[in-house]
């Protein structure tokens, strides 16, 4: 059986597509498992998992910027060509876009599977698909996506598993910051990829001075590309020591987020890489829903307010007032409280050996 699984980007897309990945390898070992993804971050996330046995990196967004070159009209067909050279026996589309369904399509796999149409992003991509999952769009996405390798029969039963390949420089450098912060650290996330995601600096700086004066834990603001003046921003806002800017791989901020007391973010890529490493999460939501795209640890805690009628099916990504992210450091600061407790609790149960840390 060779199955090719169409999960283009994002980040947080990615690493929400790995659980499915994780139960389809389980329930098929001898099967030849494919992944086309977009080049870029998410490409690199998905490096040498050892549940893949083939990576395939396409150059979408650039085939966008000059879709009537003759250059990238001969790669696309060149792309397309060792795609239908594979040969699959099937396509899972996760993503439930056009352009999504069309590679698939235009991979010529005969039996290709997504969802069904009110649960598609684009609804119009149906035609493409030759099998259609009845899912529950309101479910955390996730579980969306094992319905998928339900439908092959696979077994999605117990924890998540998210595969991600550290290489031993990852893991080092993750222990040099445990090292230099002994021991105790949290995570801080300012960026949101949207405007509307974006929680303020000087939120996030009050929050990074009260970890250190209430539990002794420094913080490390993270950030990805065009972020380093907001993550300098956060630790301009907190006091001497508080917080620093760090910079990483996605892979190394998975092993470092395994290592992390807390982290606190946005919805965006890095607060699902933080839930994915089992981290203990408080994340700040605004125009997206987060009973879909949220952490999914009992324990974890959302801040959001609920008291506004325009969050309802918003995703905006850009807004006159953004009300949503208008949130009092106070109404954060004890989702922190709330969050540090529990994984403190799960902490001491580990040692005594009666349960492990959730």
């Amino acid at each position: 059986m060779r199955i090719l699984i169409v999960k283009l980007g994002a980040i947080g897309d990615v690493a929400h597509t790995m659980p499915a990945l994780a139960a389809l390898r389980r329930a098929m070992p001898e099967a030849h498992i494919a992944w086309a993804v977009e080049q870029g971050g998410a490409a690199k996330l998905l490096r040498g998992c050892a549940q893949l046995d083939e990576l395939i990196e396409l150059d979408m967004r650039g085939w966008r910027k000059s879709l009537m070159n003759a250059e990238t009209q001969l790669a696309i067909r060149k792309a397309m060509a060792g795609l239908r050279n594979a040969k699959f026996d099937l396509a899972l589309d996760f993503q439930g876009l056009m352009k999504s369904a069309m590679v698939a399509r235009l991979a010529r796999v005969p039996r290709r599977i997504g969802f069904a149409r009110e649960a598609l992003r684009e609804p119009a991509s149906a035609f493409l698909l030759t099998e259609r999952v009845a899912v529950d769009d309101n479910d955390h996405i996730i579980k969306k996506n094992l319905k998928l390798v339900e439908h092959l029969g696979c077994d999605t039963s117990g924890e998540y598993e998210f595969p991600v390949a550290l290489s031993e420089d990852d893991e080092r450098f993750a222990e040099a910051q445990l090292e230099r912060f002994d021991g105790r650290f949290a995570i801080i996330n300012p960026g949101g990829g949207w405007p509307t995601k974006l929680w303020s600096a000087e939120g996030f700086g009050a929050i990074a001075d009260r970890l250190l004066e209430v539990h002794a834990i420094r913080s490390v603001v993270t950030y990805g590309p065009g972020e380093e003046e907001l993550a300098q921003s956060v630790v301009d806002h907190s006091r001497a020591n508080a917080a620093v800017a760090l910079d990483s791989t996605l892979k190394q901020f998975f092993a470092l987020a395994r290592r992390a007391r807390l982290f606190i973010g946005g919805d965006t890529g890095p607060m699902h890489i933080a839930a994915a490493a089992r981290a203990p999460v408080v994340a700040i939501f605004g125009p997206t829903e987060s009973r879909r795209n949220g952490p999914f640890a009992k324990d974890d805690v959302i801040v959001e307010r609920n008291d506004l009628d325009c969050r309802v099916d918003c995703y905006r990504r850009s807004c006159s007032h953004t009300s949503c992210m208008k949130i009092p450091v106070e109404i954060v600061w004890q989702g922190v409280e709330k969050r540090l407790r529990t994984a403190d609790c799960g902490l001491k149960r580990d040692e005594r050996g009666t349960e492990k840390k959730s």
